[in-house]
């Protein structure tokens, strides 16, 4: 037998060999078995892993098993492929070429795995896929990460060959792999795909168009372009419109830019939507009409005005918001994340009023803790489980006196009017009128 093959079973198996030292480690629990820097030794120790269901493969050199090929497995170990448990497998930190690639991919349509990814790897040189002409894999998870490889452009023809796989494949993740574009043919191979991820790329506004042409992705419902180098919301719009299915879309960490006249209008099926660390500063743009969870946070946002009536999550963490959003506008709320704004107050008939709510975090924030204050936030406080965060999270700003205590702690009877703080400005008036004549 050939080391190439050997290699290939034992990527799957753990033949019951002789006792030798090795560098597989088993999490029985996990039922996870991860093996470090990769060699005829180290997969020896595979013996400890027959019970694994998923497979790491970090560091060592693939290159010295080119001198190997072309190789063929016998039908006995098909057969034992067809009845491991194996369904995830990762290869890190490694250099794999192609060609080898190439050869080994084929031996997973014998096997149950489902779930394959590559994590810091370097793709070496290019190969035919011919031989995977009409081949179907059980693999319907596919994930590439920090990974560096040949260009797409001009290679079509291999996505081709691979398709009879590829326009069944759901879920596909290419991330922090220096991606500008997906040429438009490869995109019309991915038939089915659900949920794409190519976030921390080098995706600009323009380059959707070619990327997301008419044809391409055409059951695409999850996209994720988070940390990208996109400017225009309203281009990102317009770019994205073949995605007819799309209904949840992240756009976070991209520093956006968005205009009052933007006609551009999202598709009706978009119902997820991340804007979160965008940079913007207001939202009077146009927004997907039935959008169920909006994601604002960590941005620059003074107030919302917005009527979202399909609404069940919103996000506005850490922004500069000083007053909750108007609950009329958001009857089917569900979730309210408010934690890390300059909110002094938060009202419990405006809260209460949302009869779906179930959930709000509003920790953070510089809660005025004198009259009645304090007695609204200890009142919805009673409400089983609705505030997040409770007590630890809510701390009083002022007045001075209370200032660095927990809203918990300050006394009922000082949240029932204060007689100082309505003498006080009494006084005052008072005294205005008296100055003035009218008295």
């Amino acid at each position: 037998m050939h080391i190439a093959q050997y290699l290939v079973i034992l990527l799957f198996t753990g033949l019951k060999l002789s006792k030798v030292e090795g560098r597989c480690f088993f999490n029985n629990s996990q039922q996870h078995c991860i093996c470090l820097h990769l060699s005829e030794k180290t997969l020896r120790s595979l013996t400890r892993c027959l019970l694994a269901t998923e497979f790491e493969f970090r560091g060592g050199n693939l290159e010295k098993y080119l001198g190997f090929l072309p190789f063929k497995l016998e039908p006995s170990v098909i057969d034992m492929l067809g009845t491991l448990m194996v369904t995830k497998v990762i290869f890190g930190e490694l250099d794999v070429p192609e060609v080898l690639l190439a050869a080994v991919l084929k031996f997973f349509s014998y096997t149950q795995v489902t779930m394959l990814g590559f994590e810091s790897c370097t793709f070496l040189g290019n190969a035919s896929w011919a031989h995977m002409a009409g081949q179907i894999l059980p693999i319907s998870s596919l994930r590439f990460h920090n990974v560096t490889s040949t260009s797409l452009v001009d290679r079509a023809q291999d996505f081709s060959s691979l398709s009879s796989w590829l326009e069944s494949l759901q879920n596909l993740t290419v991330t922090q792999s220096q991606v500008a574009h997906v040429p438009c043919g490869i995109g019309k191979i991915f038939r089915t795909l659900n949920h794409l991820d190519l976030s921390e790329n080098h995706f600009q506004d323009q380059s959707l168009g070619s990327s997301f042409c008419q044809g391409a992705f055409p059951e695409l419902q999850v996209l994720k372009l988070r940390r990208n180098n996109l400017i225009s919301y309203h281009t990102i719009c317009e770019m994205l419109q073949q995605l007819t299915n799309l209904a949840h879309l992240d756009l976070s960490e991209n520093n956006l830019t968005a205009s009052s006249s933007s006609s551009c209008l999202w598709q009706p099926s978009l119902s997820i939507f991340n804007l979160s660390s965008t940079g913007i500063d207001h939202i009077v743009i146009p927004l997907p009409p039935n959008i169920e969870v909006l994601d604002v946070s960590f941005n620059n946002l003074h107030s919302l005005d917005l009527s979202l009536h399909f609404l069940k999550e919103l996000h506005l963490s850490n922004n500069k918001l000083h007053a909750v959003p108007s609950a009329k506008n958001y009857p089917a709320l569900e979730v309210l994340i408010l934690d890390g704004n300059l909110i002094s107050r938060l009202s419990k008939e405006e809260l209460w009023s949302l009869r779906h709510l179930r959930n709000v975090k509003a920790g953070q924030n510089p809660y005025n803790c004198s009259c009645s204050g304090a007695s609204e936030i200890q009142a919805l406080a009673n409400t089983e489980s609705l505030l997040q965060g409770w007590p630890q999270d809510y701390v009083c700003k002022s007045p001075p006196h209370y200032q660095g205590t927990l809203v918990k702690d300050v006394p009922v009877s000082a949240v029932h009017f204060n007689k100082a703080t309505v003498i006080v400005p009494v006084c005052a008036i008072l005294v205005q009128m008296c100055v003035a004549g009218i008295i």
